[in-house]
C-alpha cells in the first residue's frame, strides 16, 4: 500500500502529514522523518528537489557491496539495510539522512517502522532529530531480530522433543531440520548487514555524540544475538546427526535381520542341494527314512544356529 508520511515538529509535539504540500509549509529545521511506503516515483523527484538529494533506485538499494550498502559525504548519510518480514523474506530499506531530517524509502509495511512511530508518540522529548528516529529505528528492528530468534530457538526445542526413538524418524523432520537451518541463517546474514551498518555509523563525525552510546549498544546486542545464532546452527547440526544416526541403526537392524534369516537357511539350502543333485548313484536314495532324516538335518541346523546367535545376543 502506498503510503507518505511527514513527521515534524510543532509546538513541542510530533505531528504528522500525508500530504507532500506539508513540506513548503514547515520550515525544514522542523522536519523530523519523512517515511515513503511504495511511493510513486513523482512524489520522489519532487522531495528530491526539495531536499536536494538523492533517491536511490530499487537495484542500487539491494546492491551487497560495501560502497552501496552505507555512503557518506560532508553533511548526509545514505544507508541501505535489509529488515526482515515475518516469512523470513528481506525488505531492502533505504535511510537518508541530511540537516538531521531522516528519509526513509522502502516498498512493504514492516512491523519494526510501526513499533518505532508508537515509541515517538509515547515520548516525543527523545525524538529531536531524525539521527534519534533512525537509531531508534534499528533499537527496534533488532530486538524483532531477537524475538524471531526465539521463535527459532522454541521450533528447534519442539523438534527436538519429537525426536527420542527410531519410531519418530520421518523423512519431513530432515527437511524441517533443513528449513530451521536457513531460517537461523537468514536471521545471521540479516544481523551482520546491520552490524556492518551500525559500526559505520560509529564512525561518522557528525553523528550526535549522544547516540554514540546507543549505537555502541545496538553493536553489543548484535554480538550476543550471533551466539544464539551459533548455537541454533550447533543444536540442528545435533538434531541432523542424531536423525541421521537413528536412520543408520535402524537400517543396521534391518540388515541384521536379512543377515540372520540368511544364515539360518543356508543349512537346510546346502542339504538340499546336495540331494537335489541329478546322479544316478546317491546311497541315501534308496533309503526309506533318507527323506524324514533329511528335514530332521535341515530343522536341526537351522535350530543350532538360532541357539548359538541367542547365546551370542545378537537376537
Amino acid at each position: 500500500m502506498s503510503e507518505l508520511k511527514i513527521f515534524y515538529h510543532e509546538n513541542g509535539k510530533i505531528k504528522i502529514s500525508k500530504s507532500l504540500d506539508m513540506l513548503k509549509k514547515l520550515d525544514l529545521k522542523d522536519l523530523l522523518w519523512i517515511d515513503l511506503n511504495d511511493v510513486p516515483e513523482k512524489i520522489e523527484d519532487e522531495l528530491e528537489d526539495f531536499l536536494k538529494i538523492y533517491i536511490q533506485e530499487d537495484e542500487e538499494i539491494e546492491e551487497i557491496e560495501m560502497s552501496s550498502r552505507y555512503m557518506q559525504t560532508d553533511d548526509s548519510i545514505v544507508a541501505n539495510s535489509n529488515f526482515l518480514q515475518d516469512n523470513y523474506t528481506s525488505e531492502a530499506v533505504s535511510f537518508i539522512i541530511k540537516n538531521g531530517i531522516l528519509i526513509s524509502v522502502r516498498n512493504v509495511e514492516l512491523k519494526s517502522f510501526n513499533e518505532t512511530i508508537k515509541k515517538i508518540y509515547a515520548n516525543t522529548n527523545n525524538y529531536p532529530t531524525g539521527f534519534h528516529v533512525m537509531v531508534a529505528l534499528f533499537e527496534t528492528r533488532v530486538e524483532y531480530d531477537a524475538d524471531m530468534i526465539e521463535d527459532a530457538t522454541d521450533q528447534i526445542t519442539s523438534l527436538s522433543k519429537t525426536l527420542n526413538t527410531e519410531a519418530d524418524l520421518d523423512e519431513n523432520i530432515l527437511i524441517r531440520i533443513k528449513n530451521l537451518q536457513e531460517k537461523v541463517m537468514i536471521i545471521r546474514q540479516n544481523l551482520i548487514d546491520k552490524q556492518r551498518v551500525v559500526s559505520n555509523m560509529l564512525k561518522c563525525n557528525f553523528f550526535p555524540e549522544e547516540l554514540l552510546p546507543r549505537l555502541s549498544m545496538i553493536i553489543k546486542d548484535i554480538n550476543s544475538l550471533f551466539e544464539y545464532t551459533r548455537f541454533g546452527f550447533d543444536r540442528l547440526d545435533y538434531l541432523q546427526d542424531t536423525f541421521l544416526g537413528l536412520v543408520n541403526l535402524q537400517q543396521n537392524k534391518i540388515i541384521k535381520i536379512f543377515t540372520v534369516v540368511s544364515v539360518i537357511f543356508m543349512p537346510p539350502t546346502l542339504i538340499a542341494s546336495i540331494y537335489g543333485m541329478n546322479f544316478k548313484h546317491l546311497p541315501e536314495l534308496d533309503w526309506r527314512w533318507g527323506y524324514p532324516l533329511s528335514l530332521l538335518l535341515m530343522f536341526a541346523f537351522s535350530g543350532a544356529v538360532l541357539i548359538y546367535f541367542r547365546r551370542k545376543k545378537w537376537l
